[in-house]
């Protein structure tokens, strides 16, 4: 795989050839218009943020739109049923991958088969443009004049684009185009920020179109993650840290009860205990960061960070287990892991570097393993359904699926409905005697008269910061984080109201110390309180910023609720006028737990519901890529055959191609668990693919 140097070489030489001296910066790998501003920013870069999208119309026709980020794209003026082109056209054509595309990218269209359009307000600019010069590990800063220099040295012809940002675009030398009803809308008009202005609220909707953005905003806007300056690894700040203890707090409790002690073991592997078990390496090769050098110095063997730590323990566990006695092992470790080999990290959902306990035990029966997985999974499923309120569906993962070199995975997979996807929430492994075998953990059998050993019977389980990601995917709305009680770190926050500037200041301190008296009462029942007494900013700032932030519940207290011995109750969860009521002050502490319990069990059954609205049975193949496409997944019968999730993932990704424009139809259905709670089978159902005799019914779906 070329270096980014390598990939920017040709661009930044045929600059140098036209005599285009430019600014370059190298920078970590930006993928979205939102992780490259705050590097733009960190580094002082001077000029216009660009986005670049590649397109193809019906007629096959290949379109390069080079546009100022702020700027509405309406990707029908660029011909019928223009889309964007598959990453795999992107690449043959230009030679460059997603997220690193720009009109530099144009240098390797050898055929010149790709129209280039460039937005007016880009041309209209008369400071530095900022582009990437095939990949997004380095920015250039180039002026109008250099781009369209840049652009006619390739021999293209330039159309120029208007595009405001609140409007669809249109080609300047043309009248507009009839509206289309059907067409993205733009995302809301972004404005400068004024001296002294605070950015506060979500600018993106909650929609398909826009997810990424509103992803990326909510997160950072809402002080749960900022971006740092090594791709696919995140700063988790406090707010999203919390929610994380709190998880650790009821597992490690609940694993503790069932006789599971905490650990620690190394990060590091070396490459002798990794490459020990072939099929379980195999697994997790292309994914293992390697440390190789101390200082200027090759070390004589590398050294791995750990994927996940099998090969760490168990070499330790053959030592400890000699006889039955010694069994048991049941330990638990927090830490965090290294996955380095993918292109596109989504913050907790998909990270190079993430949190997690990671559970290793071995038992000297197969019953006592077994019983253990499914507990474990039980508190999984707690963990997503009581704490985060998301609804999962329990199952095993398929012989394709399961974890390498185990007998059997065990899953809660999840389902994010906004953009039909599923997610893993966590996996409780049966690895059999497999491992066990492999690294010599043994003991002698008393029941055995000849005193020979028997191989111990193991398991793995393991839950990530990936919860987090996954709440704030299904309860989060256009105003931002919507948090459950039960992991929220904040659950109740007090805001004086009704103080004007002509109040005195004994009536004013009187209010703030009603307000610390009120969260001092709650915080003795167990609720998260505080009072926000922050007088630089109004009352309406601060239900702004808590929403943001998601907090379920806001007291309000004024004077006037002061004389009547209330407060007014307002619901994160709930929009418009229902989400306000008057609470007594006597009852404070009983109304307001209880109010509590009652957003939980709400935000739950509602996502539930949802959940359960995108689940489908389809029986025959005809019903399986619309029902896929209309951002379901699909309980279907297949047989066991292994082949079968291979050729529904080929077939339902052929066809979902031909039927929609969207990036995701590319990816097609894989198998997401065999669901425990079967429907009924009748007689005689066949299989969706193969047509044999179905033997259950599995899962399907689109998946992050």
């Amino acid at each position: 795989m070329a270096t980014a140097s390598e990939k920017a070489a040709p661009i930044l030489g045929k600059l140098e050839e036209l005599n285009i001296k430019c600014p370059v910066w190298e920078h970590a790998a930006a993928f979205t218009v939102d992780e490259w501003k705050p590097i733009i920013k960190e580094q002082n870069m001077e000029g216009i943020v660009t986005k670049t999208l590649f397109l193809k119309d019906k007629k096959d026709q290949l379109h390069l739109v080079a546009a100022a980020e702020q700027s509405a794209v309406d990707m029908k003026a660029f011909g019928k049923d223009a889309r964007f082109a598959k990453d795999e056209v992107m690449s043959a054509t230009l030679n460059v991958e997603k997220g690193s595309v720009s009109p530099f990218s144009l240098l390797n269209d050898k055929d010149k088969k790709v129209k280039v359009h460039v937005d007016t307000t880009l041309l209209n600019h008369g400071g530095k443009i900022l582009f990437h010069p095939g990949t997004n590990e380095r920015t250039v800063a180039i002026t109008k004049d250099e781009l369209l220099a840049f652009i006619k040295a390739l021999a293209y012809e330039v159309n120029t684009v208007e595009m405001s940002a609140g409007g669809a675009p249109k080609p300047a030398s043309k009248p507009a185009a009839p509206k289309d009803s059907t067409a993205k809308k733009a995302a809301p008009e972004k404005k400068e920020l004024e001296a002294g202005e605070t950015k506060l609220g979500i600018e993106y909707p909650k929609t398909e179109e826009y997810f990424a953005d509103w992803y990326s905003q909510v997160i950072t806007r809402s002080d749960m993650l900022d971006y740092y300056d090594v791709s696919g690894c995140y700063i988790l700040r406090p707010w999203a840290f919390k929610i994380w203890k709190i998880i650790q707090g009821f597992f490690g409790a609940e694993i503790e009860d069932m006789g599971v002690e905490d650990c620690y073991f190394p990060m590091f592997v070396s490459k002798g205990a990794l490459e020990r078990e072939k099929e379980h390496v195999e697994g997790f090769a292309p994914e293992v960061a390697w440390v190789t050098k101390s200082g200027e110095s090759d070390l004589s063997e590398h050294i791995a960070i750990r994927p996940t730590s099998e090969t760490v323990m168990y070499p330790a566990y053959a030592k400890w287990v000699q006889s039955y006695r010694d069994l048991p092992i049941r330990l638990n470790q927090w830490c965090n892991v290294v996955r380095w080999e993918f292109s596109h990290p989504q913050p907790f959902i998909r990270t190079r570097e993430f949190l997690w306990q990671e559970g290793h035990s071995a038992f000297a029966n197969k019953p006592e393993a077994e019983t253990e997985v499914f507990n474990i999974l039980d508190l999984y499923a707690r963990i997503y359904e009581e704490y985060l309120a998301v609804p999962v569906i329990k199952g095993k993962k398929s012989e394709k699926e399961k974890f390498a070199g185990g007998d059997f995975t065990t899953t809660v997979e999840a389902f994010i409905p906004v953009t039909g996807r599923g997610v893993q929430g966590a996996t409780s492994h049966h690895l059999g005697q497999n491992f066990s075998k492999m690294f010599g953990i043994k003991f002698e059998d008393p029941t055995k008269s000849d005193g020979s050993h028997t191989y111990a019977y193991q398991n793995s389980w393991g839950c990530t910061t990936r919860t987090v990601g996954v709440m704030i995917m299904v309860h989060g709305d256009d105003r931002g984080l919507v948090m459950p009680p039960m992991v929220s770190p904040l659950q109740v926050v007090i805001i004086p109201c009704g103080i004007a500037a002509k109040t005195p200041q004994a009536e004013r301190e009187a209010l703030y110390n009603e307000c610390e008296k009120l969260a001092t009462r709650l915080k003795r029942v167990g609720v998260r309180s505080k009072a926000d007494l922050r007088n630089n900013y109004s009352p309406g700032w601060r239900f702004a910023d808590w929403e943001l932030k998601g907090v379920p519940l806001r007291l309000e207290l004024g004077p006037k609720d002061l004389a009547k011995q209330q407060t007014l109750a307002c619901r994160r969860d709930v929009g418009g006028k229902d989400n306000k009521a008057p609470l007594p002050l006597e009852s404070i502490e009983t109304k307001v737990t209880d109010l509590l319990k009652q957003i939980q069990k709400d935000m739950f059954e509602k996502a539930k519901a949802e959940r359960d609205s995108h689940v489908v049975e389809v029986r025959e193949w005809k019903d399986f890529t619309p029902a896929l496409n209309a951002k379901n997944m699909i309980l279907a019968p297949v047989c066991a055959d292994k082949e079968v999730e291979v050729n529904i993932k080929k077939r339902s990704a052929e066809e979902s191609a031909e039927q929609l424009d969207d990036k995701a139809p590319s990816m097609g259905a894989k198998c997401l668990c065999i669901p425990f709670d079967q429907p009924d089978m009748p007689p005689g159902t066949k299989c969706i693919m193969s047509g044999k005799p179905a033997a259950f019914w599995a899962l399907f779906g689109r998946s992050y």
